[in-house]
């Protein structure tokens, strides 16, 4: 798996719009495509930028699978920017 960088995964929008869906729960594909001017296969791609930069995960359900966000991606990220409230 090529890890991408968090902060460069949620600078699209489509990808925050995703973000803020699977806040509220965990959510199939299709699920996700229906708030999205996009295609399918661009909400796939989308999640799997969002897998690699580990801020969501994924689980197969017989032939669906389920994304959620990766509270321990969120982490990362927490720690990153409280070090500028820190000081």
């Amino acid at each position: 798996m090529v890890e991408t960088d968090a902060f460069a995964a949620i600078s699209d929008p489509n990808r925050r719009y995703l973000l803020e869906e699977l806040r509220r729960g965990p959510k199939t594909v299709n699920e996700l495509a229906t708030g999205l001017p996009i295609s399918r296969p661009a909400v796939s791609q989308h999640l799997k930028a969002l897998l690699d930069a580990q801020l969501v995960t994924v689980k197969s359900e017989g032939t669906r699978r389920i994304y959620a966000v990766d509270a321990n991606g969120f982490f990362h990220l927490n720690l990153w920017l409280d070090q500028f409230w820190n000081e």
